[in-house]
């Protein structure tokens, strides 16, 4: 297949002078972008956890489906108002749709750490899904406040905030879960947190929506402009027509201009590469807590909470020097279409071996004479045949993790800046990055409903290679592989930021 071409970035012509960046601006969209990832996996490491204390589980085998059923609940809820929350942003202003969001989002998070039941959390976590599908919104906003040469490092901080935001929740969520049983010397005699174990991770990761609240009171200002409408003559207003009026009222291109119309060819292609890259994402952040915490006879590590919670957070280090230093330089060099092939391409093997570490994690209980949890190994001297295979498999593991990292960032860097590239004009970029959260969340809502059921069915039926164990992670792959194969027959001109440019005079 032939390759895309790249867009001149070093041709010989001189490369502008990046813009300084509207940090006054800018400053309060990224305290709003970081709030959505921690309240989406701060309860990912408890999660299992969480639900096999309800007493809706019977069987320890069907957690996964009621953890799965419990993470659509809020993807769904997310992603129905989603493609609303753009286009109300493009009607009643950025900074309204925000604020919001922002105001809900807070009190259900809260809400979700008092639960105690079941009911109790899929409603709080669904109330919470529909006050945080207006991501989108702050993507409109960035395009809206930067230009042509400081575009890539703008965007990039937005990924940048929800890598750190995953990273923060994951560790919040595992090292503050059940605070009493797991730091009894200090919250054993809070009985707040002895009735309501999830409650503190929720308060604390709460704090970054009450920042986000209260930065963009005070801070965030309307960025969306609203072209004034022409003059109507007095004679017009009153129904009377004059020879100068026009038979048939023309409407400007953007006025013209519906969703319909949006779905070009390209647009449909960079849509389903989205879709396509979320649903093997999701699934991945859902299936690797139930792997995680799953013991090796069932294909998974072992770990309790404070181990998948210092694992996720230690893979997602890398996060700040790739976004805000590497990013940007890789996409000067090779062009944004490129960056996104190159980081679906590294995705793909990662996906395949993570499973594989299963067998190392059991060869690891099998050394230990009283077949200590895995997690406990600590305790075991590092240069024991079982201390070293211990060591090995973290290794292992934040090697695959942090690979993982950086294909996520190259690929979703870039697939944002391309959807924001392909809107036609400006005053459709909400409804633009509005379409892209829809498909995104609707992803949210198959990917854990999937990968719980499949993760389940596959510890229960022992069948052989692809099917058993590691079927989820073959599955991810091969969405990651087909979205990789789909970005190379994208063509150049997605390099380009379209509304930014001015049309072409007619000779």
């Amino acid at each position: 297949m032939t390759q895309p071409e790249d867009e001149q970035s070093g041709s010989g012509t001189a490369t502008p002078k990046e813009t300084p960046l509207p940090w006054a601006q800018l400053s309060p969209l990224l305290a709003i972008r970081l709030a959505e990832p921690v309240n989406m996996t701060l309860c990912m490491p408890f999660l299992y956890k969480m639900v096999e204390g309800f007493d809706i589980v019977k069987n320890p085998e069907d957690v996964p489906f009621y953890a799965g059923l419990l993470l659509t609940s809020y993807s769904l809820c997310q992603a129905i108002p989603s493609m609303y929350w753009g286009v109300l942003s493009d009607r009643i202003g950025r900074r309204p749709a925000l604020l919001i969001g922002l105001a809900g989002d807070l009190a259900t998070f809260v809400l979700f750490g008092l639960s105690k039941s079941f009911t109790w959390a899929i409603v709080t976590r669904s109330l919470n899904g529909v006050f945080a599908g207006n991501s989108a919104v702050v993507k409109s906003v960035v395009a809206e406040i930067s230009d042509d040469s400081n575009r890539p490092r703008m965007t990039a901080l937005l990924p940048l905030m929800w890598n750190i935001g995953v990273v923060a929740g994951s560790a919040v969520g595992g090292l503050l879960a059940d605070p009493a049983n797991q730091y009894p010397s200090i919250f054993g005699r809070c009985e707040i947190f002895r009735t309501f174990p999830y409650l503190l991770p929720c308060l604390v990761g709460s704090l970054t929506t009450a920042m986000g609240l209260f930065v963009g009171l005070f801070k965030l200002k309307e960025t969306l402009v609203i072209p004034p409408v022409a003059a109507v003559p007095e004679a017009q207003e009153n129904g009377a027509a004059t020879e100068s009026t026009p038979l048939v009222v023309q409407q400007s291109p953007e006025q013209q201009q519906s969703m319909l119309a949006l779905l070009t060819p390209t647009c449909r292609r960079v849509l389903t590469i989205n879709i396509l890259m979320c649903l093997a994402i999701s699934m991945y952040y859902h299936i690797y807590s139930m792997f995680a915490a799953s013991p090796p006879r069932d294909g998974g590590l072992g770990f309790n909470t404070q181990g998948i919670g210092i694992s996720l957070a230690i893979s997602g280090l890398v996060v700040i020097y790739l976004q805000l230093v590497a990013y940007p330089k890789l996409v000067q060099k090779y062009g944004t279409l490129r960056c996104c092939q190159i980081g679906l391409l590294g995705m793909v093997p990662v996906f395949f071996a993570i499973p594989f570490l299963s067998l190392l994690s059991a060869r690891v209980e099998q050394l230990v004479a009283n077949r200590v949890p895995v997690d406990l190994l600590v305790s075991q001297s590092w240069m024991s045949p079982a201390g070293l295979e211990y060591g090995m498999l973290w290794f292992l593991l934040l090697a695959l993790l942090l690979a993982r990292m950086v294909g996520d960032i190259l690929a979703f860097t870039s697939i944002n800046l391309i959807v924001s590239n392909i809107a036609p004009t400006k005053t459709t970029l909400g409804a633009m990055n509005g379409m892209q959260q829809f498909s995104s969340t609707c992803t949210r809502i198959i990917g854990p409903m999937l990968s719980g059921t499949l993760w389940g069915w596959s510890i229960k039926h022992k069948m052989v290679y692809p099917f058993n164990s590691h079927l989820v992670w073959v599955i991810c792959g091969v969405l990651i592989a087909v979205s990789w194969k789909m970005a190379m027959a994208l063509p150049s001109s997605v390099n380009v930021f379209a509304s930014g440019q001015l049309p072409r005079r007619r000779q």
